[in-house]
């Protein structure tokens, strides 16, 4: 994927790590993963997500466009009222995962790093003769997230996209160094990772693949709206609903604590009864370290995996809960 070029400001800040793919350009943790965790958890600091990709689509018809590509019913969206949705395709398989809110005049969603290339190629591919702009507001642009609870002020005039996870502020670049100053601790990517893996939250490109379908994740009632009309891989989506089950379902992990290392991105999920020979049933999507809960992980496994079975993360035991129900 192409990613916004330039390193954030705040990677200047005392204690900053850099993160890793796919996070390249902000800070892992400033120095203590623990305290942010907890800082974030009790509603303080904020979050630096300014290598996420950003779009906005503007003009009188943009909703009822957007509703018509969409997984979300957004054609009467309210100002304000943060919403998710995803593009997929033909197949039914997940290519987009949008973030969104509308100001009344304009439509701001922020994607995965680098996805807004894809994104805004697909988007402009489909305006036809529709009053709608489309523009990538990425280079100048900067989303910074506010934990539920944060009593911070968003700067006047910024754009604010507020769920029950918190806030994301649409903050023009220039400002998220005087923002950072005014408005600490910053807290690292890492830290908003693993409460995001504790609440069981799906993530494009870390718990999806090329084959992934919404319903594997949980992401029906959330993302997918399912008495809106037709877009594209709408078929799939109501086949599955009404007559079978998903191939896969995600599962949340509890991780053997005694393990000094976290099973990757990919680690083979097998049987813990089958050891490391066993059949492959799946594989680790996001791991993390908590706070509270020790080593914990997602993971994408096949339907069929007994809901009490142990498994097996690579060489590290794991006690699994249900997310998707079989």
């Amino acid at each position: 994927m192409l990613r916004h070029s330039s390193a954030s400001p705040l990677l200047s800040l005392p204690g900053a790590v850099p993160a890793e793919a796919p996070d390249e350009g902000v800070a892992a943790h400033y120095g203590d993963l623990f305290r942010e965790q907890r800082a974030l958890a009790d509603g303080s600091g904020f979050v630096d997500l300014s290598h996420r990709g950003v779009v906005t689509v503007s003009g009188p018809e943009r909703l009822s466009w957007l509703h018509l590509l969409l997984t979300q019913h957004v054609s009467d969206l309210p100002a304000g009222q943060a919403t998710e949705a995803l593009i997929l395709s033909a197949h039914g398989h997940i290519e987009h995962a949008l973030y969104l809110v509308d100001d009344g005049e304009t439509t701001w969603m922020h994607t995965e790093p680098g996805d807004q290339e894809a994104l805004l190629a697909y988007l402009e591919s489909m305006k036809f003769f529709y009053r709608v702009e489309i523009a990538d507001r990425t280079g100048d642009i900067a989303v910074v997230h506010l934990p539920a609870g944060s009593i911070t002020d968003a700067p006047e005039g910024t754009v604010v996209r507020e769920t029950p996870h918190g806030r994301d502020l649409f903050l023009p670049r220039e400002q998220l160094e005087s923002f950072a100053a005014a408005n600490g601790p910053a807290i690292g990517i890492l830290a908003m990772e693993a409460l995001r893996v504790e609440a069981h939250r799906p993530r494009l490109g870390l718990e999806t693949d090329h084959r992934t379908i919404p319903h594997e994740l949980g992401w029906i009632g959330v993302a997918v709206h399912l008495q809106k009309g037709c877009y594209r891989g709408q078929e799939t989506v109501a086949r599955v609903q009404n007559l079978g089950k998903p191939p896969r379902r995600l599962v949340f992990l509890h991780l053997d604590g005694s393990e000094v290392h976290l099973p990757p991105h990919g680690t083979p999920v097998r049987l813990a009864a089958d050891g490391e020979e066993g059949r492959q049933l799946g594989f680790i999507t996001t791991s993390a370290r908590h706070h509270e809960l020790g080593p914990i992980a997602l993971a994408l496994v096949k339907r069929n995996v007994p809901t009490d079975a142990r498994l097996m993360a690579g060489d590290t035991a794991a006690a699994q809960e249900v997310v998707v129900e079989p």
